[in-house]
Protein backbone atom coordinates (compact mmCIF):
# COMPACT_ATOMS: atom_id res chain seq x y z
CA UNK A 1 0.00 0.00 0.00
CA UNK A 2 2.90 2.38 0.53
CA UNK A 3 3.83 1.88 -2.84
CA UNK A 4 0.54 2.66 -3.80
CA UNK A 5 0.55 6.04 -1.97
CA UNK A 6 4.13 6.55 -3.53
CA UNK A 7 2.78 5.69 -6.81
CA UNK A 8 -0.35 7.72 -6.58
CA UNK A 9 1.89 11.61 -4.90
CA UNK A 10 3.97 10.96 -8.09
CA UNK A 11 1.61 10.43 -10.68
CA UNK A 12 0.04 13.51 -9.90
CA UNK A 13 3.36 15.58 -9.46
CA UNK A 14 4.59 14.18 -12.84
CA UNK A 15 1.29 15.16 -14.65
CA UNK A 16 2.44 18.81 -13.67
CA UNK A 17 5.95 18.76 -15.17
CA UNK A 18 4.62 20.56 -17.87
CA UNK A 19 4.48 24.03 -16.29
CA UNK A 20 7.84 25.85 -15.74
CA UNK A 21 6.48 27.56 -12.63
CA UNK A 22 4.32 26.16 -9.74
CA UNK A 23 0.18 27.44 -9.97
CA UNK A 24 -0.58 29.16 -6.09
CA UNK A 25 -3.78 28.51 -4.99
CA UNK A 26 -6.07 32.11 -5.32
CA UNK A 27 -7.54 34.22 -2.29
CA UNK A 28 -10.98 33.42 -1.62
CA UNK A 29 -13.64 30.92 0.22
CA UNK A 30 -13.48 27.70 -0.57
CA UNK A 31 -16.20 24.61 -0.63
CA UNK A 32 -14.63 21.57 -0.38
CA UNK A 33 -16.35 18.04 -0.64
CA UNK A 34 -14.92 14.64 0.36
CA UNK A 35 -17.04 11.65 -1.19
CA UNK A 36 -18.35 8.67 0.97
CA UNK A 37 -20.78 6.30 0.49
CA UNK A 38 -24.35 6.34 -0.76
CA UNK A 39 -23.20 8.94 -3.16
CA UNK A 40 -23.00 11.66 -0.40
CA UNK A 41 -21.21 14.65 -0.26
CA UNK A 42 -19.45 15.69 3.00
CA UNK A 43 -18.20 19.64 2.71
CA UNK A 44 -16.70 21.82 4.58
CA UNK A 45 -15.61 25.58 4.07
CA UNK A 46 -11.92 26.71 3.84
CA UNK A 47 -10.54 29.90 3.21
CA UNK A 48 -7.29 31.04 1.58
CA UNK A 49 -5.89 34.21 3.35
CA UNK A 50 -2.51 33.80 0.85
CA UNK A 51 -0.85 30.87 -0.66
CA UNK A 52 0.91 29.63 2.48
CA UNK A 53 -2.21 30.00 4.92
CA UNK A 54 -5.51 28.36 5.43
CA UNK A 55 -7.73 28.42 7.60
CA UNK A 56 -10.82 25.61 7.95
CA UNK A 57 -14.38 26.70 9.16
CA UNK A 58 -16.33 24.37 11.85
CA UNK A 59 -19.32 26.05 13.28
CA UNK A 60 -17.19 28.08 16.21
CA UNK A 61 -14.17 26.47 15.38
CA UNK A 62 -11.23 27.72 13.29
CA UNK A 63 -8.11 25.80 12.02
CA UNK A 64 -4.80 27.30 10.88
CA UNK A 65 -2.93 25.26 8.16
CA UNK A 66 0.28 26.32 7.29
CA UNK A 67 2.17 23.17 6.13
CA UNK A 68 1.62 24.03 2.15
CA UNK A 69 3.58 22.93 -0.38
CA UNK A 70 3.41 23.65 -4.02
CA UNK A 71 4.78 21.63 -7.26
CA UNK A 72 3.98 23.10 -10.52
CA UNK A 73 0.14 22.73 -10.53
CA UNK A 74 -0.36 20.42 -8.00
CA UNK A 75 -0.74 21.45 -4.33
CA UNK A 76 0.07 19.13 -0.64
CA UNK A 77 -2.27 20.61 2.15
CA UNK A 78 -0.92 19.04 5.34
CA UNK A 79 -3.23 19.43 8.67
CA UNK A 80 -2.14 20.45 11.83
CA UNK A 81 -0.59 17.68 14.12
CA UNK A 82 -2.54 15.05 12.69
CA UNK A 83 -1.04 12.89 9.71
CA UNK A 84 -3.88 13.51 7.22
CA UNK A 85 -3.09 15.59 3.73
CA UNK A 86 -4.56 16.64 0.86
CA UNK A 87 -2.88 15.98 -2.55
CA UNK A 88 -4.42 18.03 -5.81
CA UNK A 89 -4.34 19.36 -8.61
CA UNK A 90 -5.13 23.30 -9.19
CA UNK A 91 -7.64 23.29 -12.32
CA UNK A 92 -9.86 26.69 -13.23
CA UNK A 93 -12.33 25.25 -11.50
CA UNK A 94 -10.61 24.69 -8.08
CA UNK A 95 -8.85 21.91 -7.00
CA UNK A 96 -9.45 17.89 -8.10
CA UNK A 97 -7.35 15.37 -5.83
CA UNK A 98 -7.74 12.81 -2.71
CA UNK A 99 -7.47 13.58 1.08
CA UNK A 100 -5.26 10.71 2.27
CA UNK A 101 -4.35 8.96 5.66
CA UNK A 102 -1.00 6.40 4.81
CA UNK A 103 -1.56 4.85 8.32
CA UNK A 104 -4.91 3.28 7.78
CA UNK A 105 -4.31 2.99 4.16
CA UNK A 106 -7.79 5.41 3.23
CA UNK A 107 -7.50 7.76 0.38
CA UNK A 108 -11.15 9.52 -0.25
CA UNK A 109 -11.78 11.68 -3.05
CA UNK A 110 -11.81 15.36 -3.03
CA UNK A 111 -12.22 18.55 -4.66
CA UNK A 112 -12.93 22.18 -4.11
CA UNK A 113 -14.71 25.27 -5.66
CA UNK A 114 -15.06 28.62 -5.14
CA UNK A 115 -17.74 29.27 -2.59
CA UNK A 116 -19.04 30.13 1.24
CA UNK A 117 -21.92 27.64 1.48
CA UNK A 118 -21.55 24.71 3.26
CA UNK A 119 -24.89 23.06 2.61
CA UNK A 120 -27.49 24.44 -0.22
CA UNK A 121 -30.90 24.58 1.33
CA UNK A 122 -33.94 24.23 -0.65
CA UNK A 123 -37.04 24.89 1.72
CA UNK A 124 -37.30 26.98 4.86
CA UNK A 125 -37.20 24.78 8.10
CA UNK A 126 -40.01 22.75 8.89
CA UNK A 127 -38.22 21.20 12.28
CA UNK A 128 -36.17 22.81 14.89
CA UNK A 129 -34.03 20.48 16.96
CA UNK A 130 -32.58 22.82 19.33
CA UNK A 131 -32.10 20.87 22.63
CA UNK A 132 -30.87 18.01 24.00
CA UNK A 133 -30.80 14.34 22.04
CA UNK A 134 -31.24 10.99 23.03
CA UNK A 135 -29.05 9.15 20.89
CA UNK A 136 -28.29 5.57 19.82
CA UNK A 137 -26.04 4.70 17.52
CA UNK A 138 -26.16 1.50 15.59
CA UNK A 139 -29.01 -0.10 18.10
CA UNK A 140 -29.45 -2.81 16.18
CA UNK A 141 -26.34 -4.10 16.81
CA UNK A 142 -25.26 -5.86 20.35
CA UNK A 143 -21.57 -5.17 19.09
CA UNK A 144 -21.31 -1.62 17.96
CA UNK A 145 -24.19 -0.16 20.07
CA UNK A 146 -23.42 3.33 21.70
CA UNK A 147 -25.00 5.92 23.31
CA UNK A 148 -24.40 9.30 22.67
CA UNK A 149 -26.01 13.01 23.87
CA UNK A 150 -26.93 15.35 20.65
CA UNK A 151 -26.65 18.88 21.56
CA UNK A 152 -28.03 21.63 19.42
CA UNK A 153 -29.13 25.14 18.42
CA UNK A 154 -30.75 26.12 15.05
CA UNK A 155 -31.32 29.67 13.87
CA UNK A 156 -33.65 29.32 10.98
CA UNK A 157 -31.96 26.98 8.93
CA UNK A 158 -28.64 26.90 10.14
CA UNK A 159 -27.96 24.07 12.94
CA UNK A 160 -24.49 24.17 15.29
CA UNK A 161 -23.95 21.82 17.76
CA UNK A 162 -22.08 18.34 18.35
CA UNK A 163 -23.07 14.68 19.65
CA UNK A 164 -21.08 13.84 22.83
CA UNK A 165 -20.58 10.17 24.03
CA UNK A 166 -19.19 8.53 26.74
CA UNK A 167 -15.88 8.44 25.52
CA UNK A 168 -16.00 12.38 24.69
CA UNK A 169 -17.69 14.86 21.71
CA UNK A 170 -17.39 14.83 17.96
CA UNK A 171 -16.36 18.12 18.25
CA UNK A 172 -17.79 21.18 16.28
CA UNK A 173 -20.89 20.35 13.62
CA UNK A 174 -22.29 22.64 10.95
CA UNK A 175 -25.41 22.35 8.71
CA UNK A 176 -28.56 22.75 8.24
CA UNK A 177 -32.25 21.51 8.52
CA UNK A 178 -33.86 22.10 4.86
CA UNK A 179 -36.87 21.22 4.93
CA UNK A 180 -37.60 18.32 7.34
CA UNK A 181 -33.76 17.18 6.86
CA UNK A 182 -30.79 17.30 8.66
CA UNK A 183 -27.42 17.90 7.38
CA UNK A 184 -24.35 18.39 9.36
CA UNK A 185 -20.36 18.10 8.81
CA UNK A 186 -17.12 18.57 10.53
CA UNK A 187 -13.22 18.03 9.18
CA UNK A 188 -10.25 18.83 11.08
CA UNK A 189 -7.72 16.50 9.50
CA UNK A 190 -8.40 13.62 11.93
CA UNK A 191 -12.53 13.29 12.20
CA UNK A 192 -14.25 14.01 8.32
CA UNK A 193 -17.44 13.52 9.35
CA UNK A 194 -20.83 13.64 8.13
CA UNK A 195 -24.58 13.17 9.83
CA UNK A 196 -27.67 12.69 7.19
CA UNK A 197 -31.13 12.73 8.75
CA UNK A 198 -34.55 12.92 8.60
CA UNK A 199 -36.72 14.56 11.42
CA UNK A 200 -40.35 13.53 12.24
CA UNK A 201 -42.24 14.28 15.67
CA UNK A 202 -39.44 14.93 17.18
CA UNK A 203 -37.39 12.07 16.09
CA UNK A 204 -34.47 12.17 13.93
CA UNK A 205 -33.35 9.17 12.16
CA UNK A 206 -30.18 8.86 10.11
CA UNK A 207 -26.85 8.08 9.09
CA UNK A 208 -23.79 8.79 10.25
CA UNK A 209 -20.52 8.56 7.73
CA UNK A 210 -16.83 8.95 8.74
CA UNK A 211 -14.87 9.38 5.85
CA UNK A 212 -15.96 6.51 3.21
CA UNK A 213 -14.56 3.83 5.34
CA UNK A 214 -18.04 3.58 7.79
CA UNK A 215 -21.72 4.21 8.05
CA UNK A 216 -24.19 3.68 10.82
CA UNK A 217 -27.48 4.13 11.70
CA UNK A 218 -28.02 6.32 14.61
CA UNK A 219 -32.17 7.59 15.95
CA UNK A 220 -32.28 10.28 18.26
CA UNK A 221 -35.44 11.83 20.09
CA UNK A 222 -35.81 15.30 21.90
CA UNK A 223 -35.22 14.74 25.53
CA UNK A 224 -33.94 17.85 27.38
CA UNK A 225 -33.07 15.98 30.79
CA UNK A 226 -31.47 13.46 29.24
CA UNK A 227 -28.02 12.90 30.88
CA UNK A 228 -25.11 10.20 29.98
CA UNK A 229 -23.45 7.88 32.71
CA UNK A 230 -20.59 10.16 34.75
CA UNK A 231 -17.35 9.59 32.85
CA UNK A 232 -15.43 8.91 36.38
CA UNK A 233 -17.08 5.87 36.88
CA UNK A 234 -16.40 4.34 33.66
CA UNK A 235 -13.01 2.99 34.46
CA UNK A 236 -10.94 1.83 37.43
CA UNK A 237 -8.23 -0.07 38.72
CA UNK A 238 -8.81 -4.20 39.36
CA UNK A 239 -9.41 -4.97 42.45
CA UNK A 240 -5.98 -7.28 42.54
CA UNK A 241 -3.97 -4.10 41.98
CA UNK A 242 -3.84 -1.13 44.90
CA UNK A 243 -1.45 1.06 42.60
CA UNK A 244 -1.23 2.61 39.03
CA UNK A 245 2.12 2.01 37.37
CA UNK A 246 3.65 2.35 33.86
CA UNK A 247 7.30 2.66 32.52
CA UNK A 248 8.05 3.63 28.35
CA UNK A 249 10.24 4.98 26.81
CA UNK A 250 10.40 9.18 25.66
CA UNK A 251 12.12 10.49 22.06
CA UNK A 252 15.71 9.94 23.67
CA UNK A 253 15.07 6.63 24.45
CA UNK A 254 14.99 7.09 28.29
CA UNK A 255 12.45 4.75 29.79
CA UNK A 256 10.64 6.74 32.37
CA UNK A 257 8.60 4.92 35.58
CA UNK A 258 6.38 6.19 37.54
CA UNK A 259 8.35 5.05 40.33
CA UNK A 260 10.78 7.54 39.39
CA UNK A 261 12.02 10.42 41.82
CA UNK A 262 10.36 13.04 39.60
CA UNK A 263 7.25 11.91 40.46
CA UNK A 264 7.60 11.26 44.22
CA UNK A 265 5.13 13.35 46.61
CA UNK A 266 3.86 15.00 43.57
CA UNK A 267 0.13 14.94 42.42
CA UNK A 268 0.19 13.02 39.01
CA UNK A 269 -2.23 13.17 35.77
CA UNK A 270 -1.48 10.15 33.56
CA UNK A 271 -3.08 11.31 30.11
CA UNK A 272 -3.15 8.23 27.89
CA UNK A 273 -4.00 9.45 24.50
CA UNK A 274 -2.90 9.53 21.10
CA UNK A 275 -1.79 12.04 18.60
CA UNK A 276 -4.17 10.98 15.94
CA UNK A 277 -7.24 11.87 18.29
CA UNK A 278 -8.65 15.38 18.38
CA UNK A 279 -10.06 14.51 21.87
CA UNK A 280 -7.16 14.14 22.80
CA UNK A 281 -5.67 17.58 21.05
CA UNK A 282 -8.52 19.62 22.95
CA UNK A 283 -7.67 18.07 26.03
CA UNK A 284 -3.60 18.16 25.39
CA UNK A 285 -4.67 22.51 24.82
CA UNK A 286 -6.34 22.25 27.99
CA UNK A 287 -3.25 20.96 30.02
CA UNK A 288 -1.17 23.04 28.30
CA UNK A 289 -3.00 26.21 29.36
CA UNK A 290 -3.37 24.99 32.56
CA UNK A 291 -0.06 24.54 33.52
CA UNK A 292 0.97 28.21 32.06
CA UNK A 293 -1.66 29.44 33.76
CA UNK A 294 -1.06 27.61 36.78
CA UNK A 295 2.68 26.71 37.41
CA UNK A 296 2.87 24.36 40.32
CA UNK A 297 5.86 22.10 41.34
CA UNK A 298 3.80 19.71 43.29
CA UNK A 299 1.95 18.91 39.90
CA UNK A 300 2.95 16.49 37.35
CA UNK A 301 1.55 15.62 33.92
CA UNK A 302 2.63 12.48 32.01
CA UNK A 303 1.31 11.19 28.33
CA UNK A 304 1.14 7.67 27.13
CA UNK A 305 0.71 7.55 23.88
CA UNK A 306 -0.67 5.24 22.07
CA UNK A 307 0.12 5.34 18.04
CA UNK A 308 -1.33 4.70 14.93
CA UNK A 309 1.79 4.26 13.71
CA UNK A 310 3.73 1.34 11.49
CA UNK A 311 6.61 2.18 12.89
CA UNK A 312 8.34 3.43 16.25
CA UNK A 313 10.15 6.35 14.45
CA UNK A 314 6.94 7.48 12.89
CA UNK A 315 5.16 7.19 16.28
CA UNK A 316 7.86 9.58 17.79
CA UNK A 317 8.10 11.82 14.71
CA UNK A 318 4.37 12.50 15.26
CA UNK A 319 4.65 13.08 18.90
CA UNK A 320 7.32 15.42 18.61
CA UNK A 321 5.63 17.30 15.80
CA UNK A 322 2.55 17.56 18.71
CA UNK A 323 4.45 19.39 21.17
CA UNK A 324 5.84 21.42 18.71
CA UNK A 325 2.53 22.60 17.29
CA UNK A 326 0.74 22.99 21.20
CA UNK A 327 4.16 23.92 23.02
CA UNK A 328 3.55 20.90 25.59
CA UNK A 329 6.50 20.88 28.19
CA UNK A 330 5.62 17.55 30.15
CA UNK A 331 6.58 14.14 29.13
CA UNK A 332 4.81 12.26 25.95
CA UNK A 333 5.99 8.46 26.21
CA UNK A 334 5.34 6.06 23.41
CA UNK A 335 3.21 3.49 25.36
CA UNK A 336 2.72 1.43 21.84
CA UNK A 337 2.69 1.84 18.33
CA UNK A 338 0.42 0.16 15.18
CA UNK A 339 -2.79 -1.58 15.62
CA UNK A 340 -3.79 0.29 18.89
CA UNK A 341 -7.28 0.97 17.58
CA UNK A 342 -8.14 -2.55 19.18
CA UNK A 343 -8.23 -1.19 22.23
CA UNK A 344 -7.74 -4.42 23.65
CA UNK A 345 -4.58 -4.47 22.33
CA UNK A 346 -3.31 -0.97 24.11
CA UNK A 347 -5.00 -2.66 27.71
CA UNK A 348 -2.46 -5.09 27.87
CA UNK A 349 0.37 -2.15 28.49
CA UNK A 350 -1.54 -1.50 31.37
CA UNK A 351 -3.07 -4.59 33.12
CA UNK A 352 -3.95 -2.54 36.24
CA UNK A 353 -7.15 -0.88 34.44
CA UNK A 354 -10.38 -2.48 33.88
CA UNK A 355 -10.18 -1.32 30.29
CA UNK A 356 -9.46 1.14 27.89
CA UNK A 357 -12.46 2.77 26.97
CA UNK A 358 -11.47 6.27 25.52
CA UNK A 359 -8.86 8.02 23.94
CA UNK A 360 -8.32 10.47 26.24
CA UNK A 361 -8.13 9.13 29.53
CA UNK A 362 -6.71 10.55 32.31
CA UNK A 363 -5.69 9.04 36.14
CA UNK A 364 -5.32 11.41 38.42
CA UNK A 365 -3.20 10.05 41.23
CA UNK A 366 -2.31 12.15 44.26
CA UNK A 367 1.06 12.66 46.45
CA UNK A 368 0.81 9.21 48.20
CA UNK A 369 0.42 7.37 45.27
CA UNK A 370 -2.90 6.51 45.23
CA UNK A 371 -5.45 7.17 42.38
CA UNK A 372 -8.22 8.82 43.51
CA UNK A 373 -10.16 9.72 40.25
CA UNK A 374 -10.49 8.31 36.78
CA UNK A 375 -12.09 10.39 34.00
CA UNK A 376 -12.88 9.09 31.02
CA UNK A 377 -12.99 10.98 27.63
CA UNK A 378 -12.77 14.70 27.26
CA UNK A 379 -15.75 16.91 26.90
CA UNK A 380 -13.76 19.96 24.71
CA UNK A 381 -15.20 23.20 23.85
CA UNK A 382 -17.83 22.31 21.13
CA UNK A 383 -19.41 20.92 23.85
CA UNK A 384 -20.25 24.21 25.52
CA UNK A 385 -21.61 24.23 29.24
CA UNK A 386 -19.94 20.84 29.61
CA UNK A 387 -16.70 21.93 28.55
CA UNK A 388 -16.79 25.06 31.26
CA UNK A 389 -18.37 22.81 33.82
CA UNK A 390 -15.59 20.11 33.40
CA UNK A 391 -12.88 23.17 33.92
CA UNK A 392 -15.10 24.30 36.94
CA UNK A 393 -14.47 20.51 38.46
CA UNK A 394 -11.19 20.09 37.39
CA UNK A 395 -9.33 23.12 38.59
CA UNK A 396 -11.37 22.35 42.28
CA UNK A 397 -10.06 18.92 42.23
CA UNK A 398 -6.52 19.52 40.73
CA UNK A 399 -6.61 22.26 44.06
CA UNK A 400 -7.50 20.10 46.56
CA UNK A 401 -5.03 17.24 45.98
CA UNK A 402 -2.34 19.77 45.51
CA UNK A 403 -3.20 21.40 48.95
CA UNK A 404 -3.15 17.79 50.81
CA UNK A 405 -0.09 17.12 52.81
CA UNK A 406 2.32 13.95 51.51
Amino acid sequence: MKIFFTFLIFTILLISCKKESYQKLEKGSYRAVLEVQDNQELPFIFEVTNENEINIFNADETIKVDEITYKNDSIIIKTPVYEGYIIAKITKEGLKGSFIKESVDRIVPFSATKSNNRFSVKENATENVSGNWETVFSQNSEEERYIAKGIFNQNNNKVTGTFRTTTGDYRYLEGVVDGDSLKLSTFDGAHAFLFSAKITNSIINGFFYSGNHWKEPFVAKLNNTYELPNEENLTYLKEDFSKFDFSFPDQTGNIISFSDKRFQNKVVLVQIMGTWCPNCLDESKYYVNYLQENPNKDIEIVALAFEIAKTKEIAFSRIKRLKDRIEIKYSVLLADFGNIADKKIAQKKLPMLNHILSYPTTIFIDKKGTVRKIHTGFNGPATGKKFIEFKQEFERFLNMLSNEKE
